[in-house]
Formats: structure tokens, sequence, C-alpha cells
């Protein structure tokens, strides 16, 4: 990296050898999972250099936008709206929670035993090495767990503006009355930190921009149906990453050119696998950048998976939002409509999440399931076992694992993987 970008690093507060290390390690693990694939499509070379640049020119971009007088918001969760953040002339960027840092420091805060991406979040913190954290203006929580819940307390003690959001845990009317409750004390909060009220004209213009994004995502899903498959699970897991934090319209138009390519490689009958290959639905908690040890571990064993049932997957981005009002209050309620329908772990009782599993199992036409659940995840952990049940009288296979972000597991999940995919053979 660059004297610039270090210098850059210094000024936003990081701390520039433990950010030094951090990007070691993510560059060897980027060189071993990606770059070593073989017959990747030539678009992924446009994520292979965000890749590089992910701590560099995006920051910068970022920086320069704050300059120019807009403001970031970082957050951690799908539930936040981002049509009424870019409506109010902020950008909204996700959060560094993907991977172990500053345990030490975490554990004198947390429990042991709390969950491995909210522990990871606050590791990115006390470590001082994530500068998209550090860049924001505004840090916006959720209570989507009780881990969550009390740990933005902790939080609150670490970053300058943290903003938290309530979110329903039941979906019923009452439900949907809190959520847009707090989308417009939302609304009000990111209008207050810009300065910008959020207009008509401004927030339709928003929802396409994210309608489109999410439009090339479902472009690209949906080319994942094809055998052989045209693009590995792992390339397609790392658009859904670099959907949280690249520029909206670059990312749009990066993603509809990678689809262009793939849906000549399905005409010339042209995979990334053998045709026939185990197809694989991942289904469970996010997988954020780099947190990429599950699907390298079920691709090498020769799986290809089709699809990612999850916040950072179709689980985030499934729906899109009506565009079609022509006011704010028309628009908003569009926006509340979207998001209650977000399947998440959190809501009781959840059956609209099992109907989705098994919608996108017929779909992508997956041989079985791997319910991938983070150690301490409560809800996604208490619903893998009936999830698998269900799937299980339906004659479809399902493997659930609990794993974190370590490697010491490895060997073990390898061994229980390869079983599962020799069964699906």
């Amino acid at each position: 990296m660059s004297e610039d970008y270090r210098s850059m690093w210094k000024n936003l507060g990081l701390d520039l050898e433990g950010h030094d290390a951090l990007l070691g390690v993510l560059g060897k693990a980027y060189q071993d999972i990606y770059l070593s694939q073989k017959n990747r499509p030539e678009g992924m070379g446009y994520f292979d250099f965000v890749m590089s640049e992910v701590h560099g020119l995006r920051i910068k971009e970022l920086l320069d936008e704050k300059a120019a007088g807009r403001r970031i918001i970082g957050s951690y969760c799908v539930f936040v709206p981002e049509e009424i953040v870019l409506a109010a002339n902020a950008t909204l960027v996700g959060l560094c929670s993907g991977a172990d840092f500053a345990m030490e420091e975490v554990e004198k805060l947390l429990p042991r035993n709390t969950c491995a991406l909210i522990k990871s979040s606050f590791g990115f913190k006390l470590g001082k090495v994530c500068p998209y954290l550090e860049s924001a203006d505004m840090i916006v929580g959720e209570n989507t767990c009780d881990g969550k819940k009390k740990a933005y307390e902790s939080m609150n003690d670490l970053v300058e503006n943290l903003y938290v959001m309530d979110l329903p845990q039941v979906k019923s009317e009452n439900g949907k009355s809190l959520l847009r409750s707090e989308y417009i004390r939302f609304k009000a909060a990111v209008e207050n930190l810009t300065g910008v009220s959020v207009t008509a004209e401004s927030l339709k213009e928003a929802i396409r921009t994210v309608n489109a994004k999410r439009s090339a995502i479902h472009r690209l899903s949906s080319l994942r149906k094809a055998d052989p498959a045209p693009i590995s699970g792992l390339d397609a897991l790392l658009a859904n990453q670099v959907f949280f934090y690249d520029n909206p319209a670059r990312f749009t138009e990066s993603v509809n050119k990678i689809c262009d390519e793939l849906e000549q490689r399905i005409a010339d009958k042209k995979g990334v696998f053998p045709e026939k290959a185990p197809r694989i639905l991942v289904s469970g908690c996010p997988q954020a950048v780099p947190n990429w040890k599950l699907p390298m571990i079920v691709e090498a064993a020769g799986a290809v998976i089709v699809g990612e049932e999850s916040c950072v997957g179709e689980r985030g981005t499934r729906n899109l939002t009506d565009d079609s009002g022509e006011t704010v209050e028309q628009m908003l309620d569009a926006i509340v409509d979207r998001y209650f329908q977000v399947d998440c772990a959190i809501f009781t009782p959840n059956p609209d999440r099992l109907d989705h599993i098994r919608e996108m199992i017929a779909a992508y036409k997956a041989d079985g399931v791997i319910h991938y659940g983070l150690q301490f995840c409560q809800p996604y952990l208490m619903e893998s076992i009936p999830v698998e049940k269900a799937l299980e009288e339906k004659n479809i296979p399902c493997l659930r694992i609990e794993t974190d972000y370590g490697a010491e597991d490895a060997g073990q999940l390898k061994t229980r993987i390869e079983a599962f995919v020799e069964q699906l053979r």
C-alpha cells in the first residue's frame, strides 16, 4: 500500500501495526482461496480489484465524500434501510465483523461465550483496525438479538455517535407499526446528521438506486440455477459481500457485466464445476469478509454452492421496494413493507424462513442443505434443529454446522462436509 494510504489510516486513528497484520491475513486468505480458483469468470477481476483496495481506494472515496460534506453511516444489519440514508445525502457502508481480532480486549467487555459476530465487531473497534468504522459519522446498531441488544450498551462507550434501532420480534400489525415508527425515527436522525431533508424526489431516486443494486444480484442469483454452474459459490458470495460497501452505481454496473459473461458461459455449457456436481444451499448466519472458511471447504470437496439463504445472500436482497409512491409517506410505507418481509431468525414464530429455504431448494435445484450457525448465535442455532427435521421429512439431506471464525475446527469440518458431499453423490 502507498504512503498516502498509510497517512490516511494514521489520520483515522488506526493501529498501523495491527492494521498491517489484518491486511496481511486478509491478503493471504484471498490469494489462497479466491485467486487459486480455476476457470473463474473474467468479470471477477473487478471484485479482485475491490478486495485489493478494500481499505485503500474505497476508504479514500469515503473520506473524499466526507470532505465534500457528505456523511458516512456504518451499519451491522440488513434491516437498516439504505434508501433513507441515500435520500438524505449520506452513504451507507457495512462494518467489519467477519474475523477474530483483539479477543483478549473484547473478553474484558463481553462474555467469552458471546456470538462470534458480536465479538468480532468489538474486536475491530478495540483493535483500531477497521477504517470503515473509524470513518463513519454514525454507527447504527439494532436489537436483532439479546446479545446485540446488551452489547450495544458497552459499545456506546467506545463510539461517538451510536444509534440503536428497535426492531419487532413478531410479524403482526403491531410489529409492522413498530418498524414504521422506527424508520420514521431513523429518518429524523439521519436528516439531523446530514442537515438534508428527505424529499419525495430524493427518496424515489434512492429507492431506484437500491432496487437496481438488488436487481443485479437477483440476476446473478438466477444464473446460478444453471448446470453446470457458471460461477462458484465463493465468487457469488464475494459479490454479495461487496454489495455492502461498494459504490452502488459502480457495483450494479460490475455485477451486470459479469452476468453478461455468465449468460454466454451458460449458452456455451461452460461451468466452473462439472455437470451434475452436487449442488448445495447454505442456510443460516451471515458470512462477512473474510469469513470464507465454510464455502472454501465445501467447494474443495467437489460440491458447488448454488445459493445462500443468509443476510449476506438472498435473505438480505430478495425483495425490491415499490417505487410507485408519490409522497414521502407512501414511499416510507413501501420501504416498511419491503423490510418487514426479511425472514430473520429473530421473528417468532418464523414459518416464512422455512418456506423460503424450500423455495430456494427447488429454484436452485439443490441436492442438500448445509445449515450454518455461528457459535452462541442463539436465534439461528435454535432454528437449525426444526429446519433440519422439516427438510429431512421431505427427504432433503441437511447438515448442521456450528462453528466460529477460527481455523481450529477446519479439519473436523472438512471430514464432515466431505462425507455429506459423498452422500449427495
